[in-house]
């Protein structure tokens, strides 16, 4: 019994690379993907953000959060393992601009996969803090694989932050997730993440380069105000805080 429950569990993540797929061609083909469903990625973003600033001692430290210079959320990050893992998800990112606060959001996709031993399928809500320049240079770059191109951690959760500080030096972006189910040994290294251009034009009505949006030299339409109100209150405390 448990050995046909491992094949059944191995064949769905063979099948999760051929779901992305088709997943993306179907958006290729029809040249957008539908508002409605990409306002609501941008709403269920900032409540996952919500979600991992208010855990108490759990919570995303306020000095880790008053230093990022950018976010990326992926409200439903779906992954899944069977002695190799795979992971497939879309989401948004904001970076501080100067003076000016936070970008207009900019819309990525997360693929691919890595290795150890895992076993289960879940969503999990995966929020990553770019603490540095290379590491918010590389999310800008609109086309990165995560591990290999840039140093990546888990991040120190509440008192963790100030009694080790090794993540200031050896990391450029730190990661926080909220599973909803149980999985072992999940991870990113080697998630490919790229610009989602038909979420951007869905949103925008326009395909603006990723990087434009994430400099600010793109305004915020109204329907990103919510996304971009909640970012402040989340980083306004945690630089009061500081």
């Amino acid at each position: 019994m448990k050995l046909a429950v491992r094949l059944l569990l191995f064949a769905a993540l063979l099948s999760l690379p051929a779901l992305a797929q088709n997943d993306d061609s179907k958006d290729r083909s029809t040249g957008n993907q539908d508002n409605a469903d990409v306002t609501k990625r941008l709403n269920d973003a900032a409540e996952d953000l919500n979600r991992l600033t208010s855990a108490g001692d759990s919570n995303i430290p306020d000095s880790i959060l008053a230093d990022a210079k950018c976010i990326a959320i992926v409200p439903s990050l779906i992954k899944g393992g069977f002695v190799f893992g795979g992971e497939h998800g879309r989401g948004v990112a904001t970076c501080r601009i100067a003076q000016k606060g936070w970008s207009t959001p900019a819309f990525f996709v997360i693929t691919g996969g890595s290795w150890g031993a895992q076993i289960g399928v879940e969503g999990v809500d995966l929020v990553m803090l770019f603490m540095n320049n290379e590491g918010a240079e590389k999310l800008l770059a609109a086309n990165w694989k995560i591990g290999a191109d840039a140093g990546i951690a888990a991040g120190p959760f509440g008192r963790e932050a100030s009694a080790n500080t090794d993540w200031k030096m050896n990391s450029g972006i730190l990661t926080y997730s909220r599973a909803k189910g149980v999985f072992a040994g999940a991870t990113l290294n080697g998630a490919n993440v790229r610009a989602d251009m038909d979420s951007i034009k869905s949103f925008y009505g326009r395909p603006y380069g990723f990087r434009d949006l994430l400099t600010g030299k793109v305004t915020p339409p109204p329907a990103a105000h919510q996304f971009l109100t909640q970012i402040r209150q989340n980083f306004h405390e945690a630089n009061a805080a500081k």
